[in-house]
């Protein structure tokens, strides 16, 4: 197996300063001023080391930024991790020379490593300064911009003091500012001719609040080279003994402390201001409330709780060893940061999206207007969803709003043609288990549970079908009986389970399709009305990550729409033109993807595993990728022509003040053009190829996942007092821990112990180059006894690895406490 080396990790230490040194551009003087802060600094602060790092660097060696500095502050201690001899843009000189090109991850390891270590030795300073511009490329051809966002070092941006300089500092700053970095300060020479630092220190103090500050110019560079360095080393002397530069280090070091004040403070001052979802917080200490500093890809950055360190009062500096400890830890966003993150956090494309049409639109008001990331988006879905029944769609701002608007839109068109007076209740059809959402109407869709048990207007308003489950357990996979939770039938492989066409005789087929018809008869019979049926396609997410067995809500569609004559009055019109084959029948269906759709399972859409259509698809979650809120109702022209009339009161007179917000229509633009990009190039094909080998099928296997078969295995040949089955479809692994007290449900508890072992995360012990870093850890919830963690529809093979075995230490660790 290939090193898989730690992700990426934010970069702060008590006893480190460290800082990030941009330039508006090349040549704008970067070396420069990153010298004179590293001579200021070792003035200043005698006692501690100062430490110069340039992490890639092109030119002749001899010319190099380090050696620069080694020359005029031989006090201070340089490292280049990457120097390459061709003076040309690192994308270029890389490959050129006969050396392996780092990948992102390769780079970024090395930098906190080397950080570490200097974190190691006591309190310091440690400059980073990058190559060219804010973005130039690194050696894999990512900018820079990009590539150190995960590390999160404050900057300061050398701007340009030279003609044009105003526009290029400024519009550095801002490509620094739309990816989450913190620009400290902007230095520049102080020019007379053109005095941009004028211009630029009103700009940024009135509209940031960011200091702008000056040091001189260099000298003219002599013909004599021996005169240049003496005047070079006078210059810097000189510049670094000024009380200007010294109070822009105070400056920094206060921001440096002020920083790690507030994130230590975070917890204790949230859990007396903030009132959490989900949670029960009699219970909830600041110590268990995470402190995310930031989050980049598959990764937030969390607080570590430290031990304050202690003052020697001996010595002039802090000595004890939690000063050197890393303060911020990477943990694997096991949640998808509840189900939302798709394209991983930060997406510098979702983000430029999203400013563009802030910029572009702001927010425009959406009744009878119409604008082009809302026309678009709508087009797009329609075109790509792959269902001829949908032709509207309606937008929102969530998945809850979202259903809402889907029942509303189906309980009127139910209503008009059966002809079901306004005051007659209405229900629904659907499964135990299924959940919808927070809103009232939305709530009352999902049969009793504790969501709901206790809310005063709650009214379930339905009838809830048992179903079957699949999972593997021992070896097989299984579809279970929804009574007795045992295994009714085995198959070899889940791609068999959603083998429909095969499975459509089948004995099981027509016991589904008696069960299910033999319900509605006796529904019908005791005088219940209607209007629908909702369904979440394939997975039941909040009631408890269950895997319904698709062939039975395939099997629940079909006879819904083949018997209107259960649903209507008897002298009801019970059928619709015949030709119009696209139109609702029985009952309209709508199909809640808000969290199955969108690649969540493997497939752009839920719906394609169950071979039927929906008449309303519902979808939110990874619409905009994980960054803003938005969702879309898609209607069928038979839904949509229930709510026609000269009568205003009969328009679905449904809204909200953000609908259609252009910000989440072009965001969600985007996002979707990533994912189809991810899928056509293949990017996935390292899952389906494992899954398709362990299966024996020469042809694409029709279920694949991230996870690994290797784990979905071993997980599910666990013994049963540790483990009661497990699944994996997509990005999604669900894992069903067995309870030693019996207890099910969203109460049960078995799964708490390993998702506290996944938080206290991976050891480094024995890596000496991590000795200093603190252990990345795994962040996840839990639905009752069950263990779920997702991963990003961009996560890499050696991050899924990663998570991968500190799973498998996690359950390892349950095994052995459930044979205690």
């Amino acid at each position: 197996m290939p090193l898989i080396l730690p992700p990426a990790r934010s970069l702060l230490w008590r006893s480190l300063r460290a800082y990030q040194v941009y330039g508006a551009n090349t040549d704008v003087g970067k070396t420069v001023v990153t010298t004179i802060l590293c001579k200021a600094a070792h003035r200043r602060w005698r006692n501690e080391d100062t430490v110069f790092l340039k992490p890639v660097s092109t030119g002749p060696a001899d010319d190099a930024d380090d050696r620069h500095i080694q020359k005029f502050g031989p006090e201070i201690a340089t490292k280049t991790l990457f120097q390459y001899d061709l003076a040309v843009s690192p994308h270029i000189a890389a490959p050129a020379s006969n050396k392996p090109v780092p990948s992102d991850e390769t780079l970024l390891a090395e930098i906190s490593i080397f950080a570490a270590r200097q974190a190691s030795r006591g309190p310091g300073w440690l400059f980073v300064e990058t190559a060219g511009g804010v973005h130039s490329p690194s050696p894999s051809g990512s900018t820079q911009a990009d590539l150190y966002m995960p590390l999160r070092l404050p900057v300061l941006l050398v701007g340009d003091s030279k003609l044009g300089g105003i526009s290029q500092t400024i519009s550095a700053f801002e490509s620094l500012k739309i990816r989450g970095y913190d620009v400290e300060m902007v230095l520049l020479f102080q020019e007379a001719d053109y005095q941009n630092h004028l211009y630029l220190g009103d700009y940024f103090g009135q509209r940031h609040g960011i200091p702008v500050r000056t040091v001189p110019e260099p000298p003219k560079r002599p013909d004599d080279q021996g005169s240049d360095v003496l005047a070079m080393s006078r210059y810097y002397n000189n510049s670094s003994q000024s009380a200007e530069l010294h109070d822009m280090l105070g400056y920094l070091d206060d921001r440096h402390t002020d920083r790690i004040s507030r994130l230590e403070s975070m917890s204790s001052k949230a859990s007396k201001k903030i009132w959490y979802p989900f949670t029960q917080q009699k219970h909830l200490t600041p110590d268990k409330i995470a402190v995310i500093d930031s989050a980049r890809g598959d990764y937030f950055q969390t607080l570590v709780t430290t031990t304050p360190a202690v003052q020697d009062p001996a010595a002039s500096t802090t000595t004890t060893s939690p000063n050197n400890k890393a303060l911020l830890r990477p943990s694997f966003d096991g949640s998808a940061s509840w189900w939302t993150q798709g394209l991983g956090h930060g997406n510098p494309n979702l983000v430029l999206a999203a400013a563009y049409a802030a910029g572009r639109y702001g927010h425009v008001m959406f009744a009878e207007a119409v604008h082009e990331p809302a026309l678009a988006l709508a087009e797009t879905l329609l075109a790509r969803m792959g269902n001829p029944r949908l032709t509207r769609t309606f937008f929102s701002d969530n998945g809850s709003t979202g259903t809402e608007v889907a029942v509303k839109m189906a309980l009127r068109a139910a209503r008009l043609r059966y002809g079901w007076d306004a005051s007659e209740p209405l229900g629904v059809l659907g499964l135990q288990g299924s959940y919808h959402g927070d809103t009232i109407g939305a709530m009352d869709c999902s049969p009793p549970c504790v969501f709901n048990e206790k809310v005063e207007w709650y009214e379930g308003k339905g009838f809830w079908f048992d179903y079957p489950v699949v999972e593997y357990s021992g070896g097989t996979w299984m579809v279970r009986d929804p009574v007795t939770g045992r295994g009714r039938y085995s198959y070899p492989s889940l791609s068999a389970i959603f083998d429909l066409e095969s499975r459509a005789s089948s004995e099981e087929a027509q016991m589904y399709e008696h069960q299910i018809r033999t319900t509605l008869v006796r529904l019908a019979e005791q005088g219940r009305k209607f209007g629908a049926l909702i369904i979440e396609p394939v997975v039941l997410g909040a009631g408890g990550m269950l895997l319904v067995d698709p062939l039975f809500q395939n099997t629940l569609v079909k006879v819904v729409r083949q018997n209107p004559q259960l649903f209507s009055k008897a002298t009801a019109r019970t059928n619709t033109p015949a030709e119009d084959d696209r139109a609702w029948t029985g009952l309209p269906v709508v199909f809640d993807e808000v969290f199955t759709g969108l690649y969540r399972l493997g497939r752009f859409s839920a719906a394609s595993f169950l071979g039927v259509d929906a008449d309303i698809s519902v979808h939110a979650k990874l619409l905009t990728g994980g960054l803003v809120p938005l969702s879309v109702t898609l209607a069928s022209e038979s839904i949509f022509q229930a709510f026609e009339s000269d009568d205003k009161s009969d328009a679905l007179l449904h809204g909200h003040s953000y609908t259609a917000h252009p910000v989440g229509c072009q965001v969600a633009l985007e996002s979707l053009k990533e994912m189809q990009g991810i899928e056509a190039r293949g990017d996935w094909d390292w899952a389906r190829e494992a899954h398709k080998q362990s299966e024996g099928t020469p042809k694409d296997a029709a279920a694949w996942s991230v996870w690994s078969p290797e784990l979905i295995d071993w997980v599910g040949r666990l013994p049963s007092s540790c483990v009661a089955g497990v699944w994996a479809l997509g990005t999604v692994l669900a894992i069903r821990m067995a309870s030693a007290d019996g207890t099910q449900g969203y109460k049960g508890g078995a799964a708490r112990g390993v998702q506290a072992t996944l938080l206290e995360g991976h050891s480094h012990e024995g890596d000496s180059d991590w000795a200093n870093v603190p252990q990345w850890n795994v962040h996840t919830r839990v639905l009752g006894n069950t263990l779920y963690i997702m991963a990003g529809l961009k996560s890499t093979q050696g991050s899924i690895k990663g998570v991968e075995s500190q799973l498998h230490t996690a359950l390892l660790k349950a095994k052995n406490e459930s044979h205690a």
